[in-house]
């Protein structure tokens, strides 16, 4: 059977056929082998003579039946690794062939990182990522766990110790990986009124089960099981990687612009409420999270930035909280839904161009006009 499978690692790209070697026991364990980025075909398993066989690989093992998206992406990360970087695949509920694996996912029982054994579903299981979350992991969350600033510092391509690498392990975790436990967990977002448990921006768990064989379909074999956790494999995986590359190439820099400008608030007004962004980026949940983390006192109440297609200036009042409409304060009650020349009026400030009915936003022709709106806007 050949499947199409697309990954990236160390800076190389692999979109090939990929031969999978199918291994089918006669009893209802049915365990199939899979080889990651073979180059060449392997030789198809066989009981008959024994021929000269290539070096062993390591074998990784989750159960077979119906998959999950935890089991899924767990043994598509677990390939990133070194050690794991040549796997099969063997999906098992067999516990003789599961004791002969050098790694196990999601079925036997155990939870020992020393044997790579990483199931979550046996009694008093309770472990959790650290770093101030409580969400239960699966066996997802604990390859994650393990590996995670493996990968992460192989798409780097620095060393683990990298302060970039904790600082995107943390957040990969926090906005991709913690739901994907969550749900596999049966945990709940929300409680009536309080804060969501953990953030939910793929669903990928539910797409992952609906690669699932109907219940309808006559064709129930376990290739063609197979067939269909290799691509739950390649979603989730390519999910993770694009979940990656995103913190890494767009998530990070903009932290660290946000960093800067919070840091230089002080430069631009005495108050320290006023902050400017020296090049526009996504700076809300950076600003929430970095004032969190630096315990910033005052909080920054409005942001300026430049708007890269009018070149004009814009205010912003920050919000309350990242899901909030209400802001900190929001720009003067009088100056709202005015425009251009009678807002400069009612301002006393040239060059205005507009504020919000809300007072969230407003805009001025230049830096000058727009920090002066911001200042006056604290005083009133």
């Amino acid at each position: 059977m050949l499947a199409l499978l697309s990954i990236s690692c160390r800076g190389l790209k692999f979109n090939q056929r990929i031969p999978f070697t199918f291994q089918t026991h006669l009893n209802p364990s049915q365990a199939f082998c899979l080889p990651l980025m073979a180059s060449t075909k392997l030789p198809a398993f066989s009981t008959g003579s024994p021929t000269p066989s290539p070096p062993a690989t390591k074998r990784a093992g989750t159960h077979n039946g119906s998959f999950h998206c935890d089991e899924a992406l767990g043994c598509f990360m677990i390939r990133l690794t070194d050690k794991y970087s040549n796997a099969e695949i063997v999906r098992t509920r067999d516990p003789q062939v599961l004791e002969g694996l050098d790694a196990v996912l999601d079925v036997g029982g155990v939870y020992d990182p020393l044997r790579d054994r990483y199931d979550h579903h046996q009694k008093g299981f309770q472990e959790v990522f650290g770093h101030g979350f409580s969400t239960k992991l699966s066996s997802a969350g604990l390859v994650y766990k393990h590996f995670g600033k493996e990968i992460i510092a192989k798409e780097l391509q620095v060393d683990e110790g990298h302060p970039d690498v904790h600082r995107l392990f943390l957040a990969i975790y926090k906005s991709f990986m913690e739901a994907i436990d969550a749900v596999d967990n049966g945990i709940n977002q929300y409680d009536t009124d309080k804060p969501p448990r953990y953030v939910n921006n793929t669903h990928l768990s539910s797409r992952v089960g609906r690669l699932n064989l109907d219940w309808t379909d006559p064709d129930q074999s376990s290739e063609k099981e197979n067939a269909a956790f290799q691509r739950a494999m390649a979603l989730a995986g390519g999910e993770f990687l694009d979940s990656l590359r995103f913190h890494a190439k767009s998530w990070l820099p903009a932290r660290s612009i946000v960093l800067a400008c919070l840091s230089a608030r002080w430069d631009i007004d005495p108050s320290g409420e006023i902050m400017v962004l020296n090049r526009f980026c996504p700076w809300k949940l950076h600003l929430f999270e970095l004032e969190e983390e630096l315990k910033s006192d005052p909080p920054v109440k409005y942001v300026l930035y430049q708007d890269e297609r009018s070149k004009q200036w814009r205010v912003q009042a920050v919000a309350l909280s990242p899901d909030s409409f209400e802001s900190r304060k929001a720009l003067a009650s009088q100056w709202r839904g005015l425009r251009d020349e009678e807002l400069s009026k009612e301002t006393g400030i040239p060059g205005c161009v507009f504020v919000h009915m809300s007072g969230f936003i407003g805009g001025n022709q230049s830096y000058q006009g727009a920090l002066a709106m911001a200042r006056a806007s604290l005083k009133l």
